[in-house]
């Protein structure tokens, strides 16, 4: 599998602005289904941090302060991924907050994001909901630590799109797979997959 970049967010809120903001991101690169670098850094935007926000995320206010300017953060991120295809769990969300950030230091996403919730609903239809902490565990994969920070969630989902990549090969006879494939599979009906997928079976 190429070359992906696999991002996570943790935020003040559901939908960026200037009072709702990124407090932490986080990038894993993964290569022929292993990880290869990281980058993780706290973001200060200068938002302040709802009470509930700072118990999912256990991202305080005190911790923000001494924190890199969110603009330092993201034009480091920017350095880091450069125009490498990127996926998020729950992508939607994420994306926004990446296309917020950059804009912010002038900049414009080049490639498009996969999401492996997505992917998880096509692939993994018997697990018994699609949220990354229940499919990591319904596939027996490794527990990467504190969800709702960014790096564990970073690598849960890292190891997510491993393990649906190999679910690709083994069960669709897939053998290249590429992110453009991952972004045409993720609209496919879930019912119409097989069929989709064997447009790429390897003869």
């Amino acid at each position: 599998m190429e070359r992906i970049a696999v991002i996570d967010f943790e935020t003040t809120g559901i939908s960026p602005s200037s009072a709702c903001r990124a407090t932490e991101i986080a990038v894993v690169i993964l290569e022929e289904g292993r990880i290869v670098d990281r980058y993780q850094s706290l973001m200060n935007a200068g938002v302040r941090v709802p009470a509930f926000i700072e118990q999912l995320t256990g991202i305080s206010n005190a911790m923000l302060r001494t924190a890199p300017s969110a603009e330092r953060v993201m034009n480091e991120v920017n350095e880091f991924v450069g125009i490498t295809p990127l996926l998020a769990h729950n992508a939607a969300f994420d994306q926004k907050f990446w296309d917020f950030e950059m804009g912010r230091i002038k900049r414009t996403r080049l490639q498009n994001f996969a999401c492996s919730l997505l992917l998880a609903r096509r692939l993994m239809p018997a697990a018994p909901n699609h949220k990354l902490g229940t499919l990591t565990a319904y596939a027996r994969l490794p527990h990467t630590g504190q969800a709702h920070r960014a790096m564990a969630d970073a690598e849960m989902a890292a190891n997510l799109l491993a393990h649906l990549a190999g679910e690709l090969r083994e069960k669709h006879g897939l053998r290249e797979l590429s992110h453009d494939l991952l972004c045409k599979l993720q609209k496919v009906p879930a019912a119409k997959v097989g069929e989709h997928l064997r447009r790429y079976r390897v003869a």
